[in-house]
């Protein structure tokens, strides 16, 4: 529910958790803001399985090995038709990165310098802070657009995904606004207002509302948020109509997307069998790639705060493997849930000195990344093998110019040992640079080792 806040005479946004059913979420510029509450199964293969295809490979036991694919038993979704390297390099499913929003006349930068990294639901005035530690749009206004948050976002130039109101259209020939959002979260149980919960908004429906924004303005994509039941299958707060026809229809959902996203927040969840299992992170991703077919591309959301307990925020190395599994897994937009409900603090990520610059350190990372990001993934280019079987390790690689980039993050929270090998078209003497540790490593022929701590992620430059 949203309230006006007494004290600075403006309206802020909070979420009052709810048993049984989670939170109540958002991503739209009508739902409320994403809680903590996660999935309970998923899809996504696990440690000991061999990966054969798809976008990221997920090392198995000593002596298993799992290939550049996407992992598990999601891996045999094909790539798009035609991706294939003159050098035989075999892409996996892929939604064409940065170019993918060339079509759109009036969409996101289609330059390959461009990866998404989202801010959700804040007040335009704090536009240039979060611009100072790398967030490059902003997700959803309040009661907005209004023309002055539009002013506002527009003094510090920061693009903007928001509600197609009369105000909006008003500016569908401006730059600024780059996306549409649709409701967020129709899979879910929806409010009744009288605090209970009537069902989903069916997948039909949302595709009615897409067909109605797309009528008023074709030139701008739409973003679609889903609710944590993208990692949960099945997820109780679908509520009890919905159950019976999700997940079969979430790629009825997707129909009403041209952008597609998920959020869930392990670390904050207050289910057991979710608590501290990032690596749900990573399995709504393969999800939902799986649903679009590699087609469209797939975004989400980061936790970084204690959403309703501030014990339960998660470290700056939580932050960091979320949002690297959810890249290996092949998300091509990155999104920070920023708030905090207990005790409330609408910005919280930045009044965290710790956390606000270790997300700094990986937006900017990401952002120097991003023309290899915009890049297609490789399935045939090697393969990870983790020491320890029940610490799978997740890989993506890609390459720009000469150059090999290797991506790769432990999927549990123990420490492991990984080795990549099998890696193709290195260059004679080629030598591998961790990127942002200030230390190289020796390749042994087509092959290197290293370690990884709980949630661990490196990312490899080999040239």
């Amino acid at each position: 529910m949203r309230l006006p806040s007494l004290s600075s005479g403006r309206w802020i946004l909070l979420a009052m958790l709810s048993a049984g059913l989670g939170s109540v979420n958002g991503c739209g510029g009508t739902g409320g803001a994403k809680g903590p509450d996660a999935a309970l199964g998923g899809a996504s293969g696990s440690g000991g399985q061999t990966a054969s295809g798809g976008r990221t490979g997920t090392g198995g036991a000593a002596g298993a090995t799992g290939s550049g694919g996407r992992g598990g038993s999601d891996a045999s979704v094909d790539a798009p038709e035609g991706e294939a390297g003159g050098n035989g390099d075999q892409y996996g499913p892929w939604a064409g990165g940065a170019t993918y929003y060339g079509s759109f006349t009036h969409g996101p930068p289609s330059d390959p310098s461009f990866f998404p990294i989202a801010v959700w639901l804040q007040d335009p005035s704090m536009a240039q802070k979060y611009a100072d530690i790398g967030i490059n749009i902003y997700v959803g206004l309040w009661q907005g657009p209004t023309e002055d948050q539009l002013s506002a976002l527009q003094s510090v130039g920061m693009p903007v995904a928001c509600e197609q109101n009369n105000v909006g259209i008003a500016h569908v020939n401006d730059r600024l606004i780059v996306m549409w959002t649709q409701q967020d979260e129709p899979d879910n149980a929806q409010s009744d207002g009288a605090g209970g919960y009537g069902p989903c908004i069916p997948a039909t429906e949302v595709q009615s509302i897409y067909d109605g924004i797309k009528a008023k303005d074709k030139t701008r994509p739409v973003l679609l948020n889903l609710g944590q039941g993208v990692a949960n299958i099945p997820y109780v707060g679908w509520g009890s109509a919905c159950s019976k026809t999700h997940p079969a229809d979430y790629p009825d959902y997707i129909k009403g997307s041209d952008i597609i996203s998920f959020d869930i927040y392990p670390a904050n969840s207050t289910y057991t069998a979710i608590k501290g299992n990032l690596d749900y992170v990573a399995k709504g991703v393969d999800n939902l790639i799986t649903w679009t077919g590699g087609k469209k591309p797939v975004w989400n959301w980061i936790e970084c705060t204690g959403i309703d307990d501030v014990n339960a925020k998660p470290t700056p190395e939580q932050v960091k493997a979320e949002v690297w599994m959810s890249i290996v897994h092949g998300s091509m937009g990155i999104g920070y849930f920023v708030h905090q409900f207990t005790p409330f603090d609408e910005h919280a990520l930045l009044d965290d000195p710790t956390m606000k610059a270790a997300v700094a350190a990986i937006n900017q990372q990401i952002r120097e990344l991003a023309p290899v990001l915009n890049t297609p993934p490789i399935m045939n280019a090697g393969t990870v093998t983790s020491s320890d079987g029940n610490v799978p390790v997740g890989m993506l690689i890609k390459r720009l110019g000469k150059a090999t980039y290797l991506f790769a993050v432990g999927m549990r929270g123990s420490p492991t040992k990984a080795t990549f090998s099998g890696l193709t078209h290195l260059a004679a003497g080629a030598a591998v640079e961790v990127i942002g540790e200030n230390r190289t490593i020796a390749l042994s022929g087509n092959s290197f080792q290293d370690d990884f701590s709980a949630w661990g992620a490196h990312l490899y430059k080999i040239q």
